[in-house]
């Protein structure tokens, strides 16, 4: 008889990740009604028909396509640079590379809150944009480098010895080549930034308001049916682009095996 203790810890430890975020999906589509509950979509209505969610909405939008956009550029060139331009100081690079990611989210917020305030910014969506591209450019630069132990630098010094400039280089050569790692890149930012609620806490102001700042100031005042719709919502756009970037890293191991 085999053994199914291993099986059974595993689905102990899914059941204990996952059903509390299935629970509150089933609770999003239910409704009382002549104290009894039955499916309803009626707070996906409610919650999206308020002009305070939309906003929200659009400035999660704004902020995670910029933050995904420049931190792309800035991981790519980093990635590059770092793998590329190996010397005595490879060590340092990569451990001030890692610093974001293993810093508390907290200390990180609290740190750009005071950095903004001492350069006298007022906070607001551009606060908001350069927190999630300081935190989010590691993750980019981690992904993309990742793709490089495959990489075949003679293929740039011959392009370059063709005559091809560095731009050129680039679009014909490094980018094709890159693309998956580059696109995985770019989703992960925009999914981080998309759930990010510590560091943009600390750096919002009036007009930068998130859907997780949002939904935990509306969570402050009370317990409010319409938030289970709404994180529900924000749960399903997240899977989706994890999904995808999982996709895209998938596509790039394909590429390495042929």
């Amino acid at each position: 008889m085999k053994n199914r203790i291993p099986q059974f810890t595993t689905f102990l430890v899914f059941l204990f990740f996952y059903f509390p975020l299935l629970w509150m999906v089933i609770q999003s589509f239910l409704g009382k009604v002549d104290g009894e509950y039955e499916w309803t979509l009626r707070w996906y209505e409610q919650v999206f028909r308020k002009r305070e969610v939309l906003s929200a909405v659009m400035n999660t939008i704004v902020v995670g396509l910029l933050a995904a956009v420049f931190s792309t550029v800035l991981g790519t060139l980093s990635a590059l640079a770092i793998y590329k331009y190996r010397g005595k100081l490879q060590e340092v690079h990569s451990a001030l590379l890692y610093i974001p990611i293993v810093v508390p989210e907290i200390l990180m917020g609290l740190s750009l809150m005071i950095f903004f305030s001492g350069l006298g910014l007022p906070f607001g969506k551009g606060t908001v944009v350069a927190a999630h591209v300081a935190f989010c450019t590691s993750y980019v630069t981690v992904v993309i480098a990742s793709s490089l132990d495959g990489f075949d630098f003679t293929l740039v010094e011959a392009s370059r010895d063709l005559g091809a400039t560095y731009f050129q280089t680039f679009r014909k050569v490094i980018f094709p080549l890159l693309r998956p790692a580059i696109c995985a890149g770019a989703l992960l930012a925009f999914t981080l930034s998309l759930d990010d609620f510590i560091v943009t806490f600390f750096v919002s102001g009036h007009g930068g308001t998130t859907l997780p700042v949002y939904i935990y100031n509306s969570l402050k005042h009370g317990k409010v049916p319409g938030l289970y719709a709404l994180s529900s919502v924000l749960l399903a756009v997240t899977f989706l682009l994890v999904t995808v970037s999982l996709f895209f890293q998938k596509d790039e191991f394909l590429e390495k095996e042929k």
